[in-house]
């Protein structure tokens, strides 16, 4: 890693994330408005409340998580697609959180729980880009209105561990967009761990090149290693504890691939995949370098908004995107307002 990257990691890492915060305070400006599917921000944020109960100060999805930092070297080849400043040569600093799924900020790890993986580029640089990705092929949902009767249809009955199969058939039968993206998630069951997992953004966006031309793309993160220590048995943390494990040994890789959609390609539904024999640039190479406690001043305090984007990539018509970027704002601004508890993974606590 040069100087100059050293340094910007430092900053981030000594509370230097405040210029992320500045964004977020803008986006929390709109947080009294209606989504596009029509309902309130609050509704969503009191369905989490329903099926979660009270998470002060914690995210109201993906609530659980770890703080990481390092940086993205950029090899040029993605300025072939978008004039986006992340995809000219060089090397950019990177601030991130591994997370679980769903609004508990301290439930037990689950081998088969969906992982997520934050990324907010761009600090101290005049842009920035965040982007919020899950270990799965496609997302269960295809609008807002799917997401929130799957969340409800999925909340514990108390006494069985279990969502309310009837409540789920139910849903399922009323989504079957959902039914089929399931059946497809279960067929790639997931990696060992953080570090052997493949990170995607399910929602397309369009990168815009020099010339204004106008391509839509899916991008990934694809490890470098092939694979990550287990869990150690009865661990309730066992699949972040592994991971700052892990990055004590050393940095972590993930190659940044970018697949490129054809004339036909769905665009505002991530249930539905692209072919496999669609074409895919190598733009670059993730490195993950340390990870931290959630803590005042770190990416706890970061909103992984995924239309915070560059001059360079645009969002698609996905109406998932503008309800997510709407929903974290709304969480962002009720979290920020409470009492903070402290995370269940503590970093400096992770055994040899």
């Amino acid at each position: 890693m040069n100087a100059a990257v050293s340094r910007r990691s430092v900053l981030i890492g000594m509370g230097a994330v405040g210029a992320f915060l500045a964004a977020d305070l803008g986006a929390v400006a709109y947080a009294n408005k209606w989504i596009g599917s029509g309902a309130p921000r609050k509704t969503f944020l009191d369905g989490f409340l329903t099926v979660y109960g009270p998470q002060l100060g914690f995210r109201k999805n993906h609530a659980k998580g770890v703080v990481v930092t390092g940086y993205f070297e950029s090899n040029g080849n993605g300025q072939e697609l978008s004039r986006a400043a992340v995809f000219r040569p060089g090397k950019f600093p990177v601030v991130g959180r591994f997370s679980l799924s769903g609004g508990d900020a301290h439930v037990a790890d689950a081998p088969g729980a969906a992982r997520g993986l934050g990324l907010a580029f761009g600090f101290p640089e005049s842009w920035q880009w965040r982007t919020a990705m899950l270990n799965l092929p496609v997302f269960p949902d295809a609008t807002p209105r799917g997401f929130y009767d799957r969340l409800l249809a999925s909340k514990v009955v108390p006494g069985t561990g279990a969502p309310d199969p009837a409540a789920m058939k139910a849903f399922l039968a009323a989504h079957p967009e959902t039914a089929a993206a399931m059946a497809i998630i279960k067929k790639q069951p997931p990696a060992i761990g953080f570090g052997d997992s493949t990170f995607r953004g399910l929602n397309v966006f369009y990168f815009v090149n020099e010339s204004g031309v106008r391509t839509p793309v899916r991008w990934s993160f694809v490890p470098q290693q092939t694979t990550a220590p287990k869990p150690r048995g009865g661990d309730p943390n066992g699949l972040f504890d592994a991971v700052v494990r892990q990055l004590r040994g050393g940095p972590l890789r993930w190659h940044m691939v970018v697949t490129v959609g054809n004339p036909g390609d769905p665009v505002t539904d991530a249930t539905q995949p692209w072919p496999d024999d669609r074409r895919t640039i190598d733009v670059g190479l993730l490195t993950l370098t340390s990870a931290e406690t959630e803590a005042r001043g770190n990416a706890r305090d970061i909103n992984f908004d995924p239309l915070t984007l560059p001059d360079g990539i645009e969002p698609s018509d996905d109406p998932l995107l503008s309800a997510r970027s709407d929903v974290y704002a709304a969480s962002y601004r009720q979290r920020t307002g409470e009492p903070k508890s402290p995370s269940a993974v503590q970093v400096q606590e992770v055994s040899a």
